[in-house]
């Protein structure tokens, strides 16, 4: 029988613009738990994310039993069945994509459900600030993501980010039994990779820079 001859992973020691390069976007877990100390880490590193006026416009549910996870897992995916159908894709398609999906759900030992939450917002009379003050909330829970991603590799794990709630959140919403006052918006995947993901090349920072003056 082969053996895992890999070393048991632990912190990365690494400075700040090491941690931003080296982390990853992984796809295949190992089914090792995860202690809960450590998901609590990964939570705060959240929570330390900048957000309009302080609001912290954000909630989090956490997913560790297969069950749970099977319930959302189904719920989106017959939510994401309908939208490829109207999409035209061919059914072979429709049922790789989908079992791909379900796969990253079910093997990550954890999941990490991040949630929009506006009630704290300042509220104006027009549409258009009402609007603007929106999008700095969901601004700022794109800055709690990758703290928590950034905090997940430093210490020894990995994730991934998945916007599947993001075009069905009342259905996950519904299959989790949250609250009316929260939006599902992403999912982290957090576990141990099984397997080094292949890295997609950067744009030369000259690219990227449309003004310098």
């Amino acid at each position: 029988m082969e053996t895992d001859d890999r070393p048991e992973p632990s912190e990365r020691a690494l400075d700040l613009p090491e941690l931003i390069r080296g982390r990853r976007s992984v796809r295949r877990f190992r089914p090792d738990p995860i202690d809960r100390a450590l998901v609590e880490q990964i939570l705060e590193a959240g929570r330390w994310a900048p957000s309009p006026h302080g609001t912290q416009p954000w909630r989090f549910a956490v997913l560790t039993k297969p069950e749970v996870k099977a319930r959302l897992a189904d719920a989106m995916g017959d939510a994401w069945l309908h939208n490829l159908a109207m999409d035209g894709q061919p059914e072979e398609i429709i049922a790789k994509r989908l079992a791909g999906s379900r796969r990253r759900l079910m093997e990550a030992p954890v999941l990490i459900i991040l949630c929009l939450y506006l009630e704290d917002l300042d509220r104006y009379p027009d549409p258009e600030r009402q609007a603007a003050e929106t999008t700095m909330a969901i601004q700022s829970l794109g800055c709690a993501a990758q703290n928590m991603l950034l905090m997940a590799y430093r210490l020894g794990l990995d994730g991934g980010w998945m916007c599947a709630p993001l075009f069905c959140p009342d259905v996950a919403r519904a299959a989790l039994g949250l609250p009316e006052t929260v939006i599902p918006h992403a999912l982290l995947t957090i576990g141990y990779a099984a397997a080094d993901p292949k890295r997609r090349e950067r744009r030369p920072l000259a690219d990227l820079i449309i003004k310098y003056e």
